[in-house]
């Protein structure tokens, strides 16, 4: 019985200090995510703004584009690959993974990406 409450305490703080641990995401704008993307690569960020584009469904996952009004041409769209999803108009908080220069095949290169996203609506 001694043993399976030890066992419990620290399977218990185990998970407590993972979570105290946490990683946590570095707020970005999307002209900001381009200008900053070599040092952000494999970071996890977060950007709010609104979805301009949905492709639901493609490869096993959703491809959304969100703008914020920063950036410039080329640099003004985020596009991220979710299971989550959102509609156009929506003004949302994404917050994933940044991939740099990833291909889908097919013609389909994306030279800034955020991967394994949650998308929730904007706060």
């Amino acid at each position: 019985m001694r043993r399976i409450r030890a066992a419990l305490v620290v399977a218990v703080l185990g998970i407590w200090a993972m979570g105290a641990h946490a990683e946590q995401a570095v707020v970005k704008t999307v002209g900001g995510l381009y200008e900053e993307r070599a040092a952000l690569a494999g970071q996890l960020v977060s950007v709010t703004g609104k979805v301009v584009k949905v492709n639901n469904g493609i490869m096993g996952r959703n491809f959304v584009h969100v703008q914020d009004g920063t950036g410039g041409p080329g640099t003004d769209d985020l596009t991220v690959t979710s299971q989550d999803t959102a509609g156009i108009g929506d003004q949302v908080t994404v917050t994933g993974r940044i991939v740099l220069d990833r291909v889908f095949g097919s013609g389909y290169t994306y030279p800034l990406l955020m991967e394994e996203t949650s998308i929730k609506p904007a706060q």
